[in-house]
């Protein structure tokens, strides 16, 4: 497949930039746009160019591969839509609003033989990239994820909006079953969390600590990761990696010397990165990096946060 035909469903603050990087790579053809507004889906469809749609159901069958950019509770519906007519799949975390919906997505995929990503932007992060051969013994890691109060998105509790970013990347580096979660947090500005905390704790000894919050003053977007032989500080919204390592010599007597290594990626782009890998997976027939299964585990422990809550 030289020319894959694409499509974005759902062209609100981030699905218009879905829509752009599509229609600037080469191995893909953007053919249409849709939203149900359709001042927004003409308005990205003029500059991309491409036909601007209101409703989906005329791609079915007519395109290879879409983004699914709208609200988390429209997911299932039209994942499964374009999944039955044999279209490969990216779809925006979280993958759906329970387990068994994420679990007949999988279903219908591998039915289908079609792929499904699940948009966790953060394993795209150049700095999560970077450390993956940095990571040996895990053994405690701690996450920050602050923002001021946006009206996008809560439709669904912080945890779910927020938290499920480094809940994937924590289960991802630490690939051991949970065996105890701890949580606290409340509501301050809408009906649901706004700020939370979980303490969650590994079968292979990890814990991780992980607070996340939409009332904050700041956007704030860090995580520390602890292991035998060193310290990894990976700061999402700047793009920076720190590495504190032991070194050779000595600072006092027994006590090691740290030796600090830091990388920025000023100029990476991890949206172009992530639609560049779902299409190199439709092309190549390999597995994404993110997996409805991948999203299933998240948004499974990211539900018994929430229950914690409630």
């Amino acid at each position: 497949m030289s020319e894959i035909r694409t499509a974005v469903i759902g062209v609100g603050y981030l699905g218009k930039f879905h829509a752009q990087k599509y229609s600037g790579l080469k191995n893909s053809k953007l053919l249409a746009v849709v939203d149900k507004e359709f001042n927004n889906a003409e308005k990205v469809a003029r500059e991309t160019g491409c036909e601007a749609l209101t409703d989906y159901h005329k791609l079915l069958g007519n395109v290879d591969a879409v983004s699914i950019v709208v609200p988390t509770d429209l997911h299932y519906e039209i994942a499964a839509d374009f999944l039955n007519h044999q279209t490969h799949v990216l779809v925006e975390k979280p993958i759906t609003t329970n387990v068994k919906q994420a679990e007949q997505l999988i279903a219908l995929a591998k039915k289908n033989n079609s792929i499904l990503q699940v948009g966790h932007l953060e394993r795209f992060n150049p700095a999560i990239l970077a450390i993956e051969k940095e990571l040996s013994e895990v053994r405690f890691i701690e996450s920050h994820r602050l923002a001021p109060y946006n009206p996008r998105g809560t439709e669904v509790s912080v945890v779910l909006d927020l938290m499920i970013h480094d809940i994937d990347i924590i289960l991802d580096i630490v690939d051991s079953e949970v065996e105890k979660i701890d949580a606290s947090g409340t509501s301050v500005l809408s009906n649901d969390i706004d700020i939370a905390n979980a303490r969650i704790v590994f079968k292979n000894g990890c814990v991780a600590n992980v607070t996340a919050s939409r009332v904050s003053n700041k956007t704030d977007r860090k995580m520390r990761i602890f292991q035998h032989d060193a310290y990894l500080s990976v700061d999402f919204q700047n793009r920076e990696l720190a590495t504190y390592r032991k070194g050779n010599g000595e600072m006092y007597p027994g006590v090691p010397n740290i030796d600090i290594d830091k990388n920025n990626f000023d100029d990476a782009d991890a949206l172009k990165t992530e639609i560049e890998h779902f299409l190199d997976c439709i092309q190549n027939q390999t597995m994404p990096k993110v997996t409805g299964q991948d999203a299933k585990r998240a948004l499974q422990t990211a539900i018994k946060i929430s229950e914690l809550l409630s």
